[in-house]
């Protein structure tokens, strides 16, 4: 982990702890990556509850309740998907927060429509609407497509817990 992720994971832990607020993520892309560095700061216990690693679409659906349908219909990098990762996994895993992410990291499975670094960021907050990002970190390898993804969704879980 790079001191930039290190540095937003922090701030997210120390704010989430201050605000009372928990959190939990739905990966996909980045496998984990999120979690990882949020529970590389001591103390992460008191905000960050868990995550659900939903890599294969079968996980998708029977962990995160999207219909295969849906996935069938825009496909698993899509805004909708990410939208339905992040509500359900705030809650099933019962937090104020969840933040999604599922894109194509590569060197393969891009198209024309979703190149390589095709990304897509849902952030569920309790309260307020769900927002979903797009991102296309163009011009990157898969472990800098998944770097930026995790760097990404830190920003924004940092943003929502200030």
């Amino acid at each position: 982990m790079n001191d930039e992720i290190y540095k937003l994971a922090e701030q997210v832990i120390e704010s989430a702890s201050k605000n009372k607020l928990t959190i939990s993520t739905a990966e996909s892309c980045t496998g984990g990556g999120i979690g990882a560095a949020l529970t590389a700061i001591p103390g992460s216990s008191a905000g960050f509850k868990g995550g659900i690693i939903a890599y294969a679409n079968s996980v998708k659906n029977s962990q995160l309740d999207v219909p295969p349908g849906m996935i069938h219909k825009y496909g698993a990098v899509s805004r909708h998907v990410a939208r339905l990762m992040a509500e359900n996994a705030r809650k099933k895993l019962n937090t104020d927060i969840a933040v999604s992410v599922t894109g194509v990291a590569g060197p393969t499975g891009g198209s024309k429509d979703k190149p390589v670094g095709t990304v897509w960021i849902g952030l569920a907050h309790t309260g307020n609407e769900t927002v979903v990002k797009h991102f296309l970190f163009k011009d990157k390898n898969r472990d800098s497509v998944r770097k930026e993804t995790v760097s990404a969704a830190l920003g924004m879980l940092k943003s929502a817990v200030s």
